[in-house]
């Protein structure tokens, strides 16, 4: 299959320089990064595509090879001399995602260890528990370190040895013509150590799977979306490696009778017209656990709002709390009595317009419109 040239994938020209190959590669990863397209394998084999063509491209050395090689450049390698002592090149992803998918290697030589997988969990919760904040256990399934080697990947009593082919860098450099390219060693992918009697219980990876429960301390005032990173409870790094983070992302569910926006509580509340016409009060059941009543003004037209202060949400590892929003609907009876209606008609007879200026001075208009004036 036909390699996809570098500068293409990272659309940019050839003739392109550092920073605009860097902030081609940022935006293009942060489109197709798996985490913002999970499950799509398409989005999954274009990251590594780019992030492969980035890593070539950011290297002057490796540019120059490729620009006159192309993708030959990199196939066919021999070790060289043993003569490897480059650092290991940064984590791809650290530049631009930072701590969230972290450097995933310490230095070279014999010491390089894989860091683990950072995991995710989703976890739902009450706008009553983002309110109050709530301890809660979860249940995940990670690769933990394997006790019976210790983490090593070796069977007990042995150990791992210098790579023979790499003399335990890692690397392995090739010769191409006035260049010289540096390559993963085929023969220990990179470790810089091979073990000839690997763990029974961890088949030589110096994990395995199993489930363990987790508290989750959830602040007061926290939104749909936040993250809460847990140190060290992702998976355990192969042979050894520091484990991955744990990052639970919190979903508050939908409430029956409260919107949020920040730290302001919307909620609406249906009075009566005759409530509306002579004024009173409600009482609004806060996420507190108080009751806040509200007075009514006389006149109240629908759509308007009232404000309770300091009756909305926590600020989120602050001080104080948001307000409480109410919008007020009128509604229309439907079933009335026969007295009722009797005092309604009463008081229709006796409508000058001035009782509601605003439907009178639009029908005023209007007639106006229709007469031509």
């Amino acid at each position: 299959m036909a390699e996809v040239d570098f500068y293409e994938l990272l659309e940019v020209e050839r003739t392109a320089d550092e920073k605009m190959i860097k902030s081609s590669y940022r935006r293009l990863a942060m489109e197709c990064h798996p985490d913002r397209n999970p499950g799509c394998e398409k989005s999954e084999a274009k990251f590594k595509a780019i992030s492969h063509a980035y890593d070539v491209l950011k290297d002057p050395q490796k540019r120059a090879a490729y620009d006159r090689y192309g993708h030959a450049a990199f196939q066919n390698g021999h070790g060289g001399g043993g003569q490897q002592g480059f650092e290991g090149f940064a984590d791809i992803f650290e530049n631009i995602f930072g701590e969230f998918m972290g450097a995933g290697r310490s230095g070279g030589g014999r010491s390089s260890v894989q860091r683990g997988a950072d995991l995710r969990y989703d976890l739902e919760i009450t706008l009553e528990d983002a309110f109050h904040g709530k301890a809660e256990e979860v249940r995940v399934d990670v690769a933990a370190r394997c006790d019976a080697c210790e983490g090593t990947g070796a069977k007990p009593g042995t150990k791992a040895h210098g790579c023979p082919t790499c003399h335990g860098h890692g690397k392995v450099r090739a010769q191409q013509g006035f260049f010289v390219i540096e390559r993963v060693c085929p023969t220990c992918h990179g470790k810089g150590e091979v073990i000839s009697e690997p763990c029974g219980n961890c088949r030589g990876e110096g994990r395995y799977e199993r489930s363990k429960t987790l508290q989750v301390n959830i602040p007061r005032g926290v939104d749909d979306g936040t993250r809460i990173r847990m140190q060290g409870e992702g998976e355990a790094g192969a042979r050894g490696g520091p484990p991955g983070d744990l990052y639970i992302f919190l979903h508050v569910r939908r409430h029956a009778l409260f919107q949020r926006e920040g730290t302001t509580l919307f909620a609406r509340a249906p009075i009566s017209f005759s409530t509306a016409a002579l004024g009173g009060s409600i009482t609004v059941p806060g996420l507190d656990g108080q009751a806040h009543e509200l007075r009514i003004p006389p006149g109240i037209q629908p759509g308007k709002q009232l404000r309770q202060r300091g009756a909305g949400m926590p600020v989120l590892n602050g001080r104080g709390q948001g307000d409480m929003v109410v919008q007020i609907e009128v509604e229309t009876p439907t079933k009335l009595t026969q007295r009722q209606r009797e005092l309604l008609e009463e008081f229709r007879a006796t409508e000058t317009g001035e009782e509601c200026p605003e439907s009178s001075g639009f029908f005023t208009r209007l007639k106006g419109m229709l007469a031509g004036d």
